[in-house]
């Protein structure tokens, strides 16, 4: 489940391993890009973890977020 707080939706996915968890990263890459909406994220092993927040809105939360979170759910 995402959290909402400070201005920020944060969530960590947990993979079996890391190719699993940088393939899942390279999809969220494209859509992503197409969506021109990219996260904030790092990778340890087989975690990734989203801080997504909209820098255009002054660093806040907004529906590109929640979009971006949707689509990221769908792939994971």
């Amino acid at each position: 489940m995402w959290k909402e707080e400070n201005n920020t939706l944060t969530k960590t996915f947990e993979f079996k391993d890391f190719i699993t968890a940088f393939g899942f990263m390279a999809k969220v890459a494209i859509v992503a890009e197409k969506m021109n909406h990219h996260p904030n994220w790092s990778n340890v092993y087989n975690k990734v973890t989203f801080a997504l927040n909209t820098h255009d809105a002054g660093d806040t939360v907004t529906d590109k977020d929640h979009r971006l979170a949707a689509e990221i759910d769908k792939l994971a």
